[in-house]
């Protein structure tokens, strides 16, 4: 099998999926969308080969394969083994390659090692809130580079190459830390970030650095120390299953009241999220081949909120938040994470669900957007029927809730824009369908 060569465009392909039956079976999951990018970004500093197992074939992915060809890398398949040989590259690519991918960012580091001076295209991706990449810049900055923040694209520069610094970041973000990571691992003496985001994902990320020649110390309360060396070597790396589309495939169990067996998730990654399946009133078994999610015929309401790991991940909310229309009784959503990821459930009235969208915080604690107007809380009253709609896919975990809110719902539904879903999850309708849902992909000019 080959890597399709082209990104994900919105060609006017739909899903049709006709809803009211429960899914069954056995999903084997990808590896991390939000992991595979950032390894072979990894590549690009060391002149020697990597390899990557496992490395989902997704939209994402063929983005970043994009972007680190245009920059010299040779990059090669077989099956989803990819090999990233790096050792001939140059300074920068011009156009907006990465227009909905945020990796970009994450190269200026390893390139400024080689270089001292790079251009790359702009930060893009799902319109779900702002992502600034401000702690980025001031990270990169902090480290002896300077960077300007151009329309189109990224411009920096570090003649007197990079040095480790003290770092603390105002929010403990995955991006961010990955951006420190990348970049302190061949600079000059020690870095020392604080406040540093300890997602599955991040510590891939260590595990490959550490693999390649890194040094790389963990801490508590959420430190890192990073030693700079002078070289990094190749490395051969299993990529890590993807938690998000374990749980995604949890709650089209949970909703449709079916069973799914998680094939190769990890419970370490998932204890938050089934703790919550649990006090729904559902349940699951762990084996050593992955975890089965049993449903139940009824549910009791929840309160969720949403944190930076190991709380409960933004990314889980969406898909779950279908499932709670499914729930007896009040339940609430308080997303701390992103301040306009909620639009989701706009939809979900929109086919019958009872949801009301606030301002306040509702969860166990204050926010860092409490007092700022922005819709960030949600109330779900069930059991509410869902009907059948016609829905324009926003992002790929709102996309994915709007797949679950057709499986749930009675009668046929249309789902618009699933090029997002093509990016997170790889052959989608073809692994639901083998769960039993009723989906079929329409493509213009396609019969029925």
């Amino acid at each position: 099998m080959t890597l399709p060569r082209s990104r994900p465009e919105d060609n006017g392909s739909t899903f049709r999926i006709r809803g009211g039956q429960p899914v069954a079976g056995d999903v084997q999951l990808s590896g991390s969308k939000n992991s595979g990018p950032k390894l072979m970004i990894a590549a690009l500093l060391t002149d020697e080969p990597c390899e990557f197992l496992a490395m989902p074939q997704l939209g994402d992915v063929q983005i970043t394969e994009e972007l680190i060809t245009e920059l010299g890398a040779q990059v090669t398949w077989q099956d989803h083994t990819c090999r990233v040989d790096a050792s001939h590259m140059k300074t920068g690519v011009s156009q907006n390659t990465l227009q909905r991918n945020r990796t970009s960012v994450l190269a200026l580091g390893p390139l400024l090692h080689r270089f001292k001076k790079v251009s790359l295209p702009r930060v893009g991706g799902d319109v779900i809130g702002p992502r600034p990449v401000d702690f980025h810049v001031q990270a990169l900055e902090a480290m002896g580079a300077t960077v300007h923040v151009e329309p189109t694209q990224y411009q920096a520069e570090a003649p007197a190459g990079l040095h480790g610094a003290q770092i603390t970041l105002p929010y403990p973000s995955v991006g961010a830390t990955e951006t420190v990571l990348l970049t302190a691992v061949l600079a000059a003496g020690r870095t020392m970030l604080t406040n540093a985001a300890v997602e599955p994902e991040v510590m891939d990320l260590v595990a490959v650095l550490q693999k390649m020649g890194a040094i790389i110390e963990l801490g508590s309360h959420r430190s890192i120390t990073i030693e700079g060396v002078a070289k990094l070597h190749g490395a051969r790396h299993r990529v890590i299953r993807d938690r998000n589309e374990a749980v995604s495939f949890a709650c089209v169990a949970l909703a449709t009241h079916g069973k799914v067996f998680l094939r190769g998730a990890n419970q370490a990654d998932l204890i938050t999220f089934l703790n919550t399946v649990r006090r729904l009133g559902a349940d699951y078994t762990v084996d050593d081949e992955g975890i089965a999610i049993l449903s139940a015929p009824h549910y009791r309401p929840a309160g969720i909120e949403t944190d930076t790991h190991p709380g409960f991940m933004t990314d889980w909310q969406q898909p779950l938040g279908v499932v709670l229309t499914q729930v007896e009784g009040t339940s609430t959503i308080h997303e701390t994470v992103h301040d306009n990821r909620l639009g989701y459930l706009k939809d979900l009235q929109s086919m019958g669900a009872d949801v009301e969208i606030s301002t306040d915080c509702i969860g166990t604690h204050a926010c860092r957007y409490e007092h700022r107007g922005m819709q960030h809380s949600a109330t779900i009253r069930g059991i509410t029927p869902l009907h059948g709609a016609v829905l324009t896919v926003p992002d790929i975990r709102a996309g994915f809730a709007h797949v679950i809110a057709a499986l749930v719902a009675d009668g046929e539904s249309t789902l618009r824009g699933i090029h997002h879903l093509d990016r997170g999850y790889e052959q989608l309708d073809h692994r639901l369908a083998a769960l039993g849902a009723d989906i079929t992909r329409e493509t213009p000019g396609s019969k029925a």
